[in-house]
């Protein structure tokens, strides 16, 4: 079989940060990594699952909503991952990541789709935890540019 894209970014220089994953068609994928690939830590299943369901009620609910195809997990839990439509510019995605982090970060309240009828792992949830990362990230996020988007190809870049 032939190695997927996402396998193809070396890890061992990858960090924090938004990148551009790959784009199919007018399908763009956009990396969201909040924690240091094999760094020894990462986002605990919590506060992993509360920063789902936030990102992906704020996305689906802002003027970009009809270009939002998926906002979900990476199963490594360092991150997520955002596929948008080509109508959103690289600037406008970020802006997006920017507003969503913000949003999640001060979100107090009863989570969205945290009910039992509503979520298939209901009781596993970490508002305290998902907004502690949040404000981490957004902080780290605050002056990415549609130029810093662009995975690293070495340690020398």
């Amino acid at each position: 079989m032939k190695k997927i894209a996402s396998f193809s970014v070396n890890h061992d220089i990858l960090d924090r940060g938004i990148y551009l994953s790959r784009i199919d068609g007018d399908a763009v994928t956009y990396d969201i990594r909040m924690k240091k690939p094999n760094g020894g830590q990462y986002l605990s299943n919590g506060a992993l699952h509360t920063i789902e369901h936030l990102l992906a009620t704020y996305v689906r609910n802002s003027s970009y909503s009809d270009d939002i195809v998926y906002a979900g997990p990476m199963g490594c839990r360092t991150g997520f991952y955002l596929i948008v439509r080509d109508r959103i510019s690289h600037t406008e995605a970020l802006e997006l990541m920017k507003q969503a982090f913000a949003f999640i970060a001060g979100f107090e309240g009863e989570i969205p789709g945290s009910q039992k009828a509503e979520c298939g792992n209901y009781l596993e949830h970490d508002l305290a935890g998902a907004k502690q990362e949040a404000a981490a990230f957004l902080l780290m996020i605050q002056n990415l540019t549609d130029k810093t988007i662009y995975y690293k190809q070495s340690t020398e870049e």
